[in-house]
């Protein structure tokens, strides 16, 4: 099985050359970055092949250091980067968009203002026709709004959307952070809409294996399929181990198959994303990492 992350944010510490936006509504995760190496420890541990790194909004919109870490470690890392639609040059970046190397997709933010406005005003409609004339795919993050995809599901039907730890509410728990579930399960008629169970610990009551969680996944389970479900465990805001969060669609969920596991963990992200399924070397147990 080859188990890839469809998100981890990785960053550098803001400094002169490369700086930060001022104003940013969040604090980063961590106050010190988290680079590629420090993640590559946790993957080998944990036992995880792969990771797609999306850099995250309160380093600003480049993806500079992302793809350096790809380019580094080209068979454990790809890249969704982060797209700014109003920049002058947008839609000429948009175009050449995956001609960059290990680039798979566009990140697009939409839970704050002034970007939560522009699902309802028309003004990204050149960028949805584009990306599904371009074949890019879309990680949209709608935080407890998930509804709000609905027209653009519906207009673009050739556009691959992955909608970002299950389209829960942040900062929620339990049944709370799952109000917009039945939104979420209304999207599966469209079938470029595919789920990323991602940061489920997140949004738990409980330690692991997080019993709380399993009712919910199981209704995304039966109405997406393995097929359209992506893992992964957003590790730097994550509240449990990067075992435990693995180990909760690898060991505890006791509906789902071999089969299941191995598209939900891996298989059903090479597809969406168009990432080889090639497997990665990994060090040897007790050698000197060399991370190829």
């Amino acid at each position: 099985m080859l188990i890839t992350d469809v998100q981890v944010h990785l960053w550098e510490a803001d400094r002169p050359d490369r700086p930060w936006p001022r104003g940013q509504h969040r604090p980063p995760h961590r106050p010190n970055g988290f680079s590629a190496e420090e993640m590559l420890v946790e993957m080998d541990t944990a036992g995880v092949d792969r990771a797609v790194i999306v850099p995250p909004h309160w380093a600003g919109d480049s993806n500079e250091s992302a793809l350096e870490a790809a380019a580094k470690y080209p068979t454990r890392f790809a890249v969704v980067g982060r797209f700014n639609p109003k920049a002058p040059d947008a839609r000429a970046q948009l175009e050449g968009w995956l001609k960059q190397p290990h680039m798979l997709g566009v990140r697009a933010t939409f839970h704050t203002k002034p970007y939560v406005d522009w699902l309802d005003d028309g003004s990204l409609d050149w960028y949805w026709e584009a990306c599904e004339r371009l074949g890019i795919p879309v990680m949209a993050l709608v935080p407890g709004m998930v509804r709000k995809l609905l027209p653009i599901a519906e207009r673009y039907r050739h556009l691959n959307i992955l909608i970002p730890h299950m389209g829960c509410s942040l900062d929620s728990h339990g049944a709370n952070a799952f109000a917009s579930l039945d939104d979420l399960l209304d999207l599966a008629r469209y079938p470029r809409i595919f789920v990323m169970v991602s940061s489920a610990p997140c949004f738990s009551n409980e330690s692991y294996p997080f019993r709380d969680l399993q009712p919910f996944v199981k209704r995304i389970f039966d109405v997406y399929g393995p097929r359209r479900m992506l893992w992964g465990a957003d590790l730097s805001r994550l509240v449990c181990t990067y075992q435990e969060c693995l180990d909760q669609f690898r060991r505890s969920l006791d509906f789902l198959s071999a089969e299941d596991k191995d598209w939900i963990l891996g298989k059903a992200l090479a597809e969406v994303l168009n990432w080889s399924d090639a497997r990665p070397v990994r060090p040897v147990q007790g050698a000197t990492a060399s991370w190829q």
